[in-house]
């Protein structure tokens, strides 16, 4: 029987014996992308920890059977993790799958399930194949707080693994793939940064000095920032909270303050970035604060935009034409949060929303185009859209173009 209270779950299938593997659902995840093969994509080096018996290179695509339940929703399967690995055998195929979903029954092959936080949680012992999964797809933001009050922001095209003894930690990391040269050795951290932790505009002025990159279009500078602020960030975190972990606590209040102080700061940042980073970039490309752009101004009463332009006071100018006016909002994901954007700037007809979502459905998509909602989408982000939308979607660097002709 489902389980239906999410914090009854998460401590139901919080275990020594448990692993949690959290992501959000992109459209390559679900059935709205229209993709042959559509299931949540679990990289390879997890899918070998949890179910060893796949790691056999010398057999051909060998494959493990198991129990998932999403309990969030009636939806139960017995589903197959499979190593395609013919690349041993003269061909290009080395990947993992999970296959058997149940088609568009399931809640997570569901196309309204994209962008939305999932989380699996193998079950297994004494380093055997894991025998059940646990699921749990987010039906609505609460939920999602919920889970990321636990864990932490997880971003698109991220994922995190967590388990009760404290790990913590994304797939991509010094095991795959070398530290990018973002990353800040403790030598590297100003002192002053070591003694309190920086702020969001701090992180990204180091970002903006490590990966200039003027040279680049405004869609790939944002999102290279955007990964080098990250690792900047998580650097700086290693470096000031690990320590304090491994000197351990004499009480569990002092443990359980400790982390909620690492969660917040996660959160923090996650809400922050996006819209920082939109700001440099902006007045890299000689848009001017104040005059032809303003920064969370109040639009209306208890109104607040990410930006705003050309301005605050052309806004709020009777006389100015509303025709001339451009609001945009940044939103990391915006699967259950688009719709806050609605009532700010009402003199603004059509409200522009720059999202690094990995894929929205077509039924979604339709009810932002109803709303007047123009999605703006970094451009190597599109192709992760179904098709039928990628033609309606906007980048940030045509974005910044037509603001650009406004203000001439």
């Amino acid at each position: 029987m489902a389980l239906t209270d999410l914090d009854d779950w998460m401590s139901e299938n919080t275990g020594p014996d448990r692993i949690w593997y959290v992501k959000r659902l992109a459209a390559n995840d679900t059935l709205a992308s229209g993709a042959h093969q559509a299931g949540p994509y679990i990289p390879r080096s997890f899918l070998f920890d949890v179910f060893p018996s796949l790691n056999k290179p010398e057999q051909e695509n060998p494959d493990v059977w198991f129990d998932l339940r999403v309990d969030s929703h009636p939806d139960r399967q017995k589903v197959r993790a499979v190593w395609y690995n013919n690349q041993f055998r003269g061909k290009t195929r080395n990947e993992t799958r999970l296959t058997n979903f149940g088609g568009s029954n399931s809640a997570l092959l569901d196309p309204e399930s994209t962008g939305a936080l999932a989380v699996f949680v193998f079950y297994r012992k004494n380093g055997n194949d894991a025998t059940v999964c646990h699921v749990w797809v987010c039906r609505n933001g609460v939920e999602e707080d919920q889970i990321e009050d636990r864990i932490g922001p997880v971003d698109p095209g991220r994922w995190k693994i967590w388990s009760v003894d404290g790990t913590d930690q994304e797939l991509l990391s010094v095991k795959e793939m070398p530290r990018t040269s973002c990353w800040l050795d403790p030598g590297e951290i100003p002192p002053t940064w070591l003694a309190q932790f920086p702020s969001c505009s701090d992180i990204i002025r180091r970002t903006i000095e490590l990966r200039p990159d003027h040279g680049l279009n405004v869609d790939k500078r944002l999102l290279k920032r955007r990964e080098c602020e990250y690792q900047i960030f998580r650097s700086v975190e290693e470096a000031v909270e690990l320590p304090a972990l491994k000197g351990g606590f004499n009480t569990i209040d002092e443990f359980v303050a400790r982390a909620q102080t690492i969660l917040q700061r996660r959160k923090s940042r996650s809400g922050r970035s996006l819209e920082l980073h939109v700001k440099e970039i902006l007045v890299e490309e000689n848009f001017k604060e104040g005059q032809d752009f303003d920064y969370q101004p109040e639009s209306d009463p208890k109104q607040r935009p990410d930006f705003l332009f050309p301005s605050e006071t052309a806004y709020k100018n009777p006389d100015f034409p509303a025709n001339n006016l451009r609001m945009l909002a940044a939103k990391t994901t915006c699967k259950d949060r688009w719709r806050q954007i609605l009532n700010e700037a009402q003199r603004i007809d059509k409200k522009h929303l720059l999202t690094l979502q990995e894929g929205v459905s077509e039924a979604q998509f339709r009810e932002m185009t109803d709303a007047k909602v123009q999605l703006v989408v970094p451009a190597a982000l599109a192709s992760k859209y179904p098709k039928s939308i990628q033609p309606h979607l906007q980048t940030f660097e045509s974005f910044i173009g037509d603001i650009r002709l406004l203000c001439i």
